[in-house]
């Protein structure tokens, strides 16, 4: 038999089902080794977020614990009168946070109040009725715009512009006309906050099944019958997130409102008189506090405004979480 006739054939049927199913091996454990990676990077994925939530967490606690250790001295001093008294009188070193805290929850409160059927309106409109187009994108662009200015802006403004028209107003009721105020502060702070809560409300409004709001013009719903039994059952949570957004923001804005709120240590008698706030009281004396009494004492009141923003959250998460259970 010649020698070529003795050399085996490689591609009969048997090794071809051998070479066939080392090669499905073959595939078998370059997939395991993919999905080996794809979990080991899934797992470093998970912690890396975890390590990031923590160290938030940590953060939040370490500025808790700061702000109490330099605010130390004031809380021996005054205890718990700090938060009661009226009196803040740095020459005499009488400290109080009331004046300050009364005008941060009025001035936002009333901000919020002005700005809620603003905020809710353009939500409607632009996630509603006008979805698209020309309308859509100058408004949405000019939103961006407004929560894009800088706050020293809106108070140059105020100044210039909003404080002689609330003179005027105030004149006209018989009201002593300052000008400056917890209304004007209250009115800087509303257009501040507009675009916030109209730009989350936007989104959360286009997102709402458009099944549900066909069904009901089927049934002979009208417009404002799909937007009062429909889109505002379906968003509500998420605009409320919207206006809780808004409302932290009030709480804790110091430029604008230190240029217009008359910065007035006093508890304020209407929505007309000077004021201050929070953090407008740190801004004005912060460079001022040589004793370390008053500058424990404006660091008091950080650690205030800090607890009263974390109590609003805190808040407002657990009305979101009803209002999404409902």
């Amino acid at each position: 038999m010649p020698i070529a006739s003795k050399k085996r054939n490689f591609t009969s049927p048997i090794f071809e089902g051998y070479n066939s199913k080392a090669s499905m091996e073959t595939n078998t454990l370059i997939d395991d080794k993919s999905a080996q990676r794809e979990a080991s990077r899934d797992k470093v994925f998970k912690r890396g977020l975890s390590l990031m939530g923590w160290f938030t967490l940590l953060l939040m606690i370490g500025m808790f614990i700061t702000l109490t250790i330099q605010s130390e001295l004031s809380i021996k001093t005054f205890g718990f009168s700090f938060y009661t008294s009226a009196i803040w009188d740095p020459v005499r070193g009488i400290f109080g946070a009331l004046p300050f805290l009364i005008g941060t929850l009025l001035s936002s409160v009333l901000a919020l109040a002005i700005s809620l059927p603003f905020s809710i309106a353009i939500s409607l409109y632009l996630g509603e009725h006008v979805k698209q187009g020309i309308a859509h994108t100058f408004l949405s662009s000019t939103i961006d715009l407004l929560a894009g200015i800088p706050s020293v802006i809106y108070g140059f403004w105020g100044l210039l512009v909003l404080v002689p028209i609330v003179r005027q107003l105030e004149m006209s009721i018989g009201v002593i006309p300052y000008g400056v105020g917890i209304f004007s502060a209250s009115i800087i702070l509303a257009l501040m906050i507009i675009p916030f809560s109209a730009s989350l409300g936007k989104e959360i409004v286009s997102m709402v099944p458009q099944d549900l709001k066909e069904a009901a013009y089927a049934l002979g719903a009208t417009p404002l019958d799909v937007t009062r039994r429909v889109i505002l059952p379906y968003a509500k949570s998420g605009l409320f997130a919207g206006i809780l957004m808004s409302f932290g923001r009030a709480l804790s804005e110091t430029m604008a409102v230190t240029m217009v709120i008359g910065n007035a240590n006093k508890i304020p008698q209407s929505i007309f008189s000077p004021g201050n706030t929070l953090a407008s009281v740190i801004a004005n004396e912060f460079a001022e506090a040589a004793e370390a009494l008053y500058l424990s004492s404006l660091v008091q009141l950080g650690l205030l405004l800090f607890i009263v923003t974390g109590l609003t959250s805190f808040i407002g998460r657990y009305i979101i979480k009803r209002l999404a259970k409902d």
